[in-house]
């Protein structure tokens, strides 16, 4: 380009202001064919094969076609000129689309190419392919993990932004799942693989991320289509231009009808016709707004889902593991008069110790965490439906639900059974000892994820679950959300989901986790896994993945999906409204081929711009 470039300017230069007598006939033309060949030579071979493929109607075709007349007419510098700036915007959109690819190429950069597999004192390096289920790796500060497993090691930290977006380095603790592209940030880590490299979080990822440029939005559908019908209608259109007055001519022998003049107007109208900014930069745009959102956790399966997202007018939304931590804690401990808090919690834990219910867990994590000595039972017996019974330093213990104190005769406070909340109660020799309650807290952002899609016009919110209803009307009091239905088992989420359907005007995302939210994700418009927690069949059933779990990047993906659509409105708007006045102009003789030039690539240029804008936006 920079030689083409020189060589045109020396070359108008000697036309128009150091005219020599050897720069005319076929030295000048030589001249500007040197100039032509290295940027127009690499589009005349693309426009051959497209033509050898029978697709005779490209932007290449046009430019080729444009070019030659040019030279056929004696506009030796303009001819140049219009291949020139072609490749240019070519160039500037190569860049363009590079720098929208950034951000998601980013996570291919993860992808470890080695493993360190443990094998007795020594380490071996493979590759990640090779590595089995339960094989030990280890990992080194700064390395990147390369398969899905259990941290063996007692806790270490690890840079999680590749999958998640998170700024903030993550602890995991021993026990605690380490996923394959997070970096290892402050010791040595070995860990136990539980998946082939195939199937890891990371492997995932990609293969969404590279398969989501294969799903167009209706935009982008339309205007693939639009231009294989509007290209050969602009090319018959020249070719009126150029004909029609020959034939007024032979009917009206007072208009005099110059070849090489309606010639020219017909290649401006040819050059200005060509639909690159339009093919070019709605694309560009989609993906760009894809990128945009890969920085924020946020993973489209598609740009048709971008789209789809700007209609959405009612959220559904599951509890548990989407507006709650999906984590039981403890939430309040009220022990009888006769006993201290830490011999209730001692007590509980040490029966619980002997269950593998979340619940039961959440009471000895906290044991734990609170350094409470905890006692092994002597005997543990469990009740189905009703709790465990179990002896102790030959005391009776009995942890469980209310209705386990009702069983054995066991009198206890009244305004217990009226706590929404799940309660763990216990006893000691028949004598009531206490109470643990037990919930599943919102998440640090669940409020502020609902007021967000509000500030977006979205009125209808709706949370569906399974726990109880009045644990749902509870949190949904304390999230401000007005239609909450508790008591669902997946089927009746399903019934629910179809009930909204039957109204042609609700466009409805549904946000889940677990496994049994898949058929709600398929069956709404817009399914969203939470992807950090959630279930690897809810990830693969949903539309739009959120990496870190956050409810509120819910309104982030509708703002960057509006964000989107505005600008390729734009890019639309631009590229017709600019190309409609030229085009005019040039039909009239009123517009050269600079002008065209302009039409062309300097739209195309202002549109690449406007779409890579997404990137540097803030939301």
């Amino acid at each position: 380009m920079a030689i083409s470039f020189v060589i045109m300017i020396v070359g108008i230069v000697l036309d128009n202001y150091i005219k020599t007598s050897f720069f005319k006939g076929y030295i000048r033309l030589a001249w500007y064919i040197t100039a032509y060949l290295p940027v127009g030579l690499p589009v005349v071979l693309k426009g051959g094969k497209a033509l050898s493929n029978k697709d005779f109607f490209t932007e290449y075709t046009l430019m080729v076609i444009a070019t030659v007349g040019a030279f056929f007419i004696g506009e030796y510098p303009e001819g140049v000129a219009v291949m020139l700036f072609y490749a240019v915007g070519e160039l500037f959109q190569e860049n363009a689309v590079n720098r929208a690819k950034r951000s998601i190429s980013a996570l291919l950069d993860v992808r470890p190419e080695t493993a360190d597999v443990v094998k007795s004192d020594s380490l071996e390096t493979v590759s990640p392919d090779n590595v089995n289920i339960e094989d030990i790796i280890e990992v080194k500060v700064g390395g990147r993990v390369p398969l899905d497993g259990i941290l063996q090691s007692e806790s270490a930290s690890f840079n999680t932004a590749a999958l998640t977006g998170e700024s903030v380095p993550r602890t995991i603790r021993k026990g605690e799942e380490v996923l394959a592209g997070m970096i290892a940030t402050d010791n040595v880590s070995r860990i136990v693989v539980t998946k082939p490299f195939g199937q890891s979080a990371l492997a995932r990822i990609l293969d969404l991320v590279q398969s989501a440029t294969e799903k167009k939005a209706p935009a982008e559908q339309f205007i693939r289509k639009f231009a294989r019908i509007y290209t050969p209608i602009v090319v018959a259109l020249a070719a009126l231009i150029i004909l029609l007055p020959m034939v007024y001519s032979t009917i009206s022998p007072a208009f005099v009808y110059n070849f090489n003049d309606w010639l020219y107007r017909g290649l401006v109208f040819l050059v200005i016709s060509c639909p690159c900014a339009l093919v070019i930069s709605i694309p560009l745009g989609y993906f760009g707004g894809i990128g945009a959102a890969s920085l924020h956790g946020i993973l489209f399966k598609g740009s048709n889902y971008l789209e789809a997202m700007t209609k959405v007018n009612t959220v559904v939304m599951d509890k548990t593991g989407t507006l709650t931590q999906g984590v039981f804690n403890i939430q309040k401990i009220v022990p009888a008069n006769h006993i201290t808090e830490t011999d209730l919690i001692k007590l509980v834990a040490s029966v619980e110790t002997q269950s593998t219910h979340p619940i039961g867990k959440a009471i000895v994590a906290y044991a734990n965490k609170q350094s409470i000595e905890i006692t092994r039972p002597n005997t543990v017996n469990e009740v189905a439906g009703y709790g465990l019974q179990a002896s102790i330093n030959n005391q009776a213990i009995l942890v469980g639900n209310p209705k386990l104190l009702n069983k054995n005769g066991i009198t206890f406070p009244p305004e217990i059974t009226a706590i929404p909340e799940t309660i763990v109660v216990c006893a000691i020799d028949g004598l009531y000892a206490g109470y643990i309650l037990v919930a599943d807290a919102p998440k640090a952002d669940a409020a502020t994820a609902v007021n967000a899609l509000r500030e977006f016009g979205i009125k209808n919110i709706v949370m569906l679950s399974g726990d109880k209803q009045a644990i749902v009307s509870k949190l949904a009091t304390e999230l401000s959300i007005h239609h909450a239905h508790g008591d669902l088992l997946p089927e009746g989420k399903v019934e629910y989901i179809e009930q909204l359907k039957a109204d042609p005007s609700n466009n409805i995302a549904f946000v889940g986790d677990g496994i049994n939210d898949a058929p709600v994700l398929a069956l709404s418009n817009v399914g969203i896994a939470m992807g950090g927690l959630g279930s690897d069949v809810a990830i693969e059933t949903a539309d739009v993945i959120i990496q870190t779990d956050q409810p509120s990047l819910i309104a982030t993906a509708i703002e960057i999906g509006k964000a989107t659509r505005r600008i390729v409105i734009q890019n639309i708007s631009l590229a017709f409204g600019v190309k409609l006045i030229v085009l005019i102009l040039g039909a009239g003789g009123l517009a050269t081929l600079w002008e065209a030039v302009f039409a062309d690539v300097g739209v195309s240029l202002l549109a690449i711009l406007n779409a890579v804008r997404i990137l540097k936006m803030k939301f």
